[in-house]
């Protein structure tokens, strides 16, 4: 197996915040019914964690679990742990109306550090003030034009989009952070 390549090789861009590609990062669309003992013990043998509530990350020992729609979660494990936990979260929801699929390799992981919430607010309807956008939440929406998830960790946002979509996020989220374009506020 080759080793896993992410889609701008590392890149970074220095302005009000950084902007970095972060690199391979494991990814398991996990879809069924969320409320259901198959699915809860699922999540648990891949986080180690449980179900996260709507817009909600929860995050367990091994991994973590986005709510990103009533019947989807994405898995956030290690990269070359993915393939195998994908097949081992398909045995574990086999018999029941579900899928477990790596997309490790279709997505593609930023992490914005220092002023994210102006960077994102530019790009997005999402209301990104700490009051509503807090740590442990998610969401789905548009960053510009394309379709993206982030969540606030540690003092940084985690964006993902399509693969695809990697050289355009990356110049939209650097523009966005450019030096001299930040926020003023009265």
């Amino acid at each position: 197996m080759s080793d896993p390549v992410s889609p701008l090789g590392g890149a970074s861009y220095e302005g009000f915040a950084t902007v970095r590609d972060a690199g391979p990062r494991g990814m398991i669309t996990l879809r069924g019914d969320l409320a259901g003992a198959a699915m809860a013990k699922a999540v648990a043998e891949a986080t180690g964690g449980d179900v996260p509530g709507q817009g909600e990350a929860a995050t367990g020992p091994r991994g973590t679990a986005l709510w990103f729609s009533p019947d989807e979660l994405m898995i956030l494990c290690d990269h070359a742990a993915a393939p195998d936990l994908a097949a081992r979260l398909a045995g574990l929801l086999s018999g029941e109306h579900a899928l477990a699929h790596d997309v490790s390799d279709a997505r593609a992981w930023f992490r914005v550090e220092g002023n994210w919430r102006d960077v994102l607010m530019k790009l997005t309807p999402v209301d990104t003030h700490p009051d509503a956008f807090r740590e442990g939440q998610v969401r789905r929406s548009r960053v510009a034009q394309a379709a993206a998830a982030f969540w606030p960790d540690a003092g940084a946002l985690n964006l993902v989009c399509f693969r695809s979509y990697a050289p355009y996020m990356f110049a939209l989220l650097s523009n966005a952070a450019r030096k001299g374009s930040e926020i003023t506020r009265p």
